[in-house]
């Protein structure tokens, strides 16, 4: 891959010498996160979509779980420590995080928000996640991805 095909977060993880592997996909906004698995050849359960919400308190919030679930917002709440959390709005996403929908990542935010792993990353040797940008996925060890970004495991869905 050339260093002008790296993203923000692949050279985030090279900066802080964290292993990875990118992967890449047509680009197509009308992809589930399912077929997104599907077209990089994984189990569903392993490839992760990041979800933005904000507390009751105004707090943000970063959730992480698997493409085939959805978040339970009570269980996030929960871990989260609010009343209650909402999904931010869609044009809300790029100002705050710097990532458009389907390409939002939990790795190189503009701002570090707290942030929640579903549970299940801690049964697989690697994960996926997006690499900030629509068509492009990182292969990543859950440990790793929790050095990169202070993250917690919780029930989330």
């Amino acid at each position: 891959m050339k260093n002008n095909d790296k993203t923000n977060v692949m050279r985030a993880l090279d900066g802080k010498k964290i292993k990875y592997e990118s992967h890449t996909y047509e680009p197509d906004a009308a992809l589930s996160g399912e077929e997104i698995a599907a077209l990089l050849n994984e189990e569903a359960e392993r490839v992760f979509k990041t979800l933005v919400t904000q507390g009751k308190s105004g707090q943000y919030y970063v959730f992480v779980v698997p493409v085939k679930e959805e978040l339970d917002l009570k269980k996030a709440a929960k871990a989260a420590g609010e009343k209650s959390v909402c999904m931010i709005k869609q044009k809300e996403l790029l100002p705050l995080t710097g990532y458009v929908h389907g390409g939002c990542s939990p790795i190189g935010m503009k701002k570090q928000f707290p942030t929640f792993v579903h549970e299940s990353a801690g049964e697989y040797e690697v994960m996926f996640v997006s690499a900030g940008k629509v068509g492009f996925q990182i292969e990543i060890a859950p440990e790793d991805l929790k050095k990169t970004v202070k993250c917690v495991y919780a029930d989330l869905v």
